[in-house]
């Protein structure tokens, strides 16, 4: 009887041990593989994007290995974590637009610098100007566009369908009142890895 209650624990253990191996997925998505609605295509597409942000970001400067982290979904990457600058925010974020295949980017690093409020209030006006340019002109489709404004210089991220339609944003940043300087990773749809059906 003995016997059969230690194994009877033993097994117990043994399955229960089994349950949620699969929990974070093959690549480490934090999905099931069984619940995964991607493609193993896509899923090993996204592993190695993510494998390929997380290197670049890695030779720009190895503090980043405890302060940055990634994740790439369907094409989508998503980057947290805390840097001292908005600089290196920029430079992080460039470097995923840069990523091939990339479809957008969600930047929600932290910066540890302090607050400046006059200088932090014209660059909020600027990038709500420059927002609702894009939102009234109709040859630009501004949903896909990431604006980010430091120090009057304004950073713009995203995809655009037609290299007129980049000329164009490109343009309406350079019209806006007090801007000293336009950065522009401006991917066209054509120079996509994976594009939309």
């Amino acid at each position: 009887m003995k016997n059969k209650l230690l194994i009877l624990i033993l097994m117990s253990f043994i399955f229960t041990g089994c349950v949620g191996v699969g929990s974070k997925g093959i690549f480490g998505t934090g999905v099931s593989v069984a619940l995964d609605p991607r493609t193993v295509g896509t899923q090993i597409d996204d592993s190695i994007m993510q494998k390929s942000i997380s290197s670049k970001i890695l030779a720009k400067d190895k503090k980043y290995f405890l302060v940055v982290k990634t994740k790439v979904l369907d094409g989508r990457i998503f980057i947290t974590g805390k840097v001292d600058n908005p600089e290196e925010k920029l430079l992080i974020t460039k470097l995923a637009w840069e990523t091939k295949g990339a479809r957008s980017v969600r930047n929600d690093i932290k910066i540890k610098e302090k607050f400046n409020f006059k200088q932090s209030a014209k660059d909020v006006l600027i990038t709500s100007q420059l927002r609702t340019a894009l939102i009234v002109n109709k040859n630009i489709k501004a949903t896909n566009y990431q604006i980010d404004t430091y120090k009057k210089k304004i950073y713009i991220y995203g995809i655009a369908l037609t290299s007129e339609e980049k000329e164009l944003v490109i343009s309406e940043a350079k019209e806006i009142l007090d801007v000293e300087d336009v950065i522009a990773s401006i991917i066209l749809v054509e120079d996509l890895r994976i594009q939309r059906e």
